[in-house]
């Protein structure tokens, strides 16, 4: 295989190559084809020429990989994605005819079912952020548990491509008006190509490669926690509604810390870790348990207001002048009540403004267990504008 994908990185013909290894081509392996990728990576093979030449590994490997199809049950994680992908093809027949209308006719006042056709699959190709935000934050953390990382990082990098292509096709459309139309028709016929061509290309690789391999590494028990933490990110507004299982069954459970680390649902910390974490928050926290005593605070480089290990134990009425303390025990009685869920407040200080905010604390059953005070230093932050995505 590694024969195979570095001639054709030389330049060799699909054809040929096919020709030339017809034989072994026959028992190639979805988990083989991400593999090998993986290992030519690790040897130096730069992933974005791996990337590059993708569709020229799958000319070479297509027959053999859709001989293996995908048998999951409806609801299961693989049969969502896979169902939403017939759905976003469906999406991108509806760009490309309607792209092809608008480009052979002459003004918009002729192409307004057109337009409207567009601004629905415009939307709805943004939605699909929902499937890639299941997949980049539960399916491809599963697949680089079990060894398979490179591909993952490749589908990742394409998300990233195509949401930038589909942000600007729903900025084109937004703005049609604005241009001539030509201008736009122009446009809009190179950008539902580019999104038409490349988004069909991922959903091939993903349907035939990422997912096959998925489900030959990734044991049942894992696909119900899996299952489990896609429900909680939330699907598309165009998923189809599926039980799986039929039966209920118990997820994963959960592992026991590593000696030395305090175990939490979503990993496990050493008392240093934690400690230093709290330290490095960008606000001040004080935590204040169920009968009013003040059992913490955080220790940043910069305290907004001071705090001294003497308060410790002490009942936080105490800690604040007479004149308020009535406003501290309404805000205690209602997070106690579950009449609030929080309580904010905002004050000048020395020409800073500072947010104070009140939550609280409750553990998995609802049940009180004291109130958080979260104070900090926004003066910066009201001044931002725009954006910075370089360091």
């Amino acid at each position: 295989m590694k024969s195979i994908i570095r001639e054709l990185h030389e330049g060799a013909s699909p054809e040929k190559v096919k020709e030339r290894f017809k034989e072994f081509l026959g028992g190639v392996s979805p988990t083989d084809v991400a593999k090998i990728e993986e290992e030519l990576i690790r040897e130096g093979l730069p992933r974005e020429e791996i990337r590059r030449l993708c569709d020229v590994h799958l000319a070479v490997f297509r027959e053999s990989l859709e001989r293996r199809q995908v048998q999951v049950p409806p609801g299961h994680p693989v049969h969502t994605f896979m169902e939403e992908h017939n759905r976003i093809t469906q999406f991108l027949d509806m760009l490309k005819q309607a792209a092809q209308r608008i480009g052979a006719a002459d003004d918009f006042r002729s192409v307004e079912e057109e337009l409207e056709v567009l601004k629905h699959v415009a939307e709805h190709l943004m939605e699909v952020e929902n499937h890639n935000v299941r997949e980049e934050n539960v399916l491809f953390p599963y697949l680089e548990k079990h060894g398979i990382r490179e591909p993952p990082a490749v589908m990742w990098q394409e998300h990233y491509d195509l949401r930038e292509k589909k942000k600007r096709l729903a900025a084109l459309v937004e703005s049609h008006g604005q241009m001539d139309y030509r201008e736009f028709a122009n446009k809009l016929g190179e950008l539902a190509e580019q999104i038409t061509s490349d988004l069909s290309s991922h959903i091939y690789k993903e349907n035939n490669i990422l997912y096959p391999a998925a489900l030959r590494v990734i044991p049942h028990e894992e696909w119900l926690t899996i299952k489990k933490e896609c429900d909680e990110l939330g699907y598309c507004c165009f998923t189809p509604e599926h039980e799986w299982p039929a039966v209920e069954e118990k997820t994963e459970a959960a592992r026991p810390a590593p000696e030395g680390r305090i175990a939490f649902e979503t990993g496990a910390l050493t008392a240093e870790e934690v400690e230093s974490i709290l330290n490095s928050l960008p606000f001040d926290i004080t935590f204040v348990d169920r009968e009013d005593t003040v059992r913490y605070f955080s220790q940043g480089k910069e305290r907004i207001f001071p705090r001294t290990k003497a308060v410790i134990g002490r009942k936080v009425q105490q800690c604040h002048p007479q004149k308020s303390i009535h406003v501290v025990n309404q805000i205690l009685e209602d997070f106690r009540a579950g009449r609030r869920d929080s309580a904010d407040f905002w004050i000048d200080v020395g020409g800073r403004k500072i947010y104070i905010r009140y939550f609280p604390v409750r553990n998995g059953e609802g049940e009180y267990l004291g109130c958080l005070e979260v104070t900090q230093d926004i003066t910066e932050i009201q001044g931002i504008t725009g954006e910075k995505r370089l360091l």
